[in-house]
């Protein structure tokens, strides 16, 4: 990626769940076949009154992050649908913000199911939050 471009970012607006967490404004640092790393910002309103991200939204964050790994993998997205089956997440240490690393890494690929790890970090690389994620992937033509 040339360094005279901006970044893609992560999303379009739209997207109720995107939107909240201001997806539009992420910036993809790296992408691979199943792989991705994210520079995002951590919203005002997704923090708790201690100003940490509210625990109850790093789902969400996870859920996206792992959901576009799973489509690094597929050239079209029109042929099939991704469904979270079973998400685990291991909360390491508060985020704090304003920025933070989101990286997505498939584990295993199976025929229809996945199992991908989202890792937040901080801004010094510090591991944040640690979750596992079941996916499964349904071909449309099939379904």
């Amino acid at each position: 990626m040339s360094s005279q471009y901006p970044p893609p970012i992560f999303m379009r607006p739209g997207h109720c769940a995107g939107d909240l967490l201001e997806a539009p404004d992420w910036k993809i640092i790296r992408e691979a076949e199943g792989f991705i790393d994210i520079d995002a910002h951590v919203p005002v309103q997704v923090l708790n009154p201690r100003q940490q991200l509210f625990g109850g939204f790093t789902g969400t964050y996870v859920d996206m992050v792992a959901l576009y790994t799973i489509r690094t993998l597929f050239p079209a997205r029109d042929d099939y649908w991704i469904t979270t089956i079973n998400m685990r997440i291991d909360y390491l240490d508060p985020v704090l913000g304003p920025r933070m690393r989101l990286q997505g890494e498939l584990i295993n690929k199976g025929r229809s199911t996945s199992l991908v790890s989202v890792t937040f970090l901080d801004e010094d690389g510090n591991k944040l939050v640690y979750a596992l994620v079941t996916l499964r992937v349904i071909d449309k033509r099939q379904a």
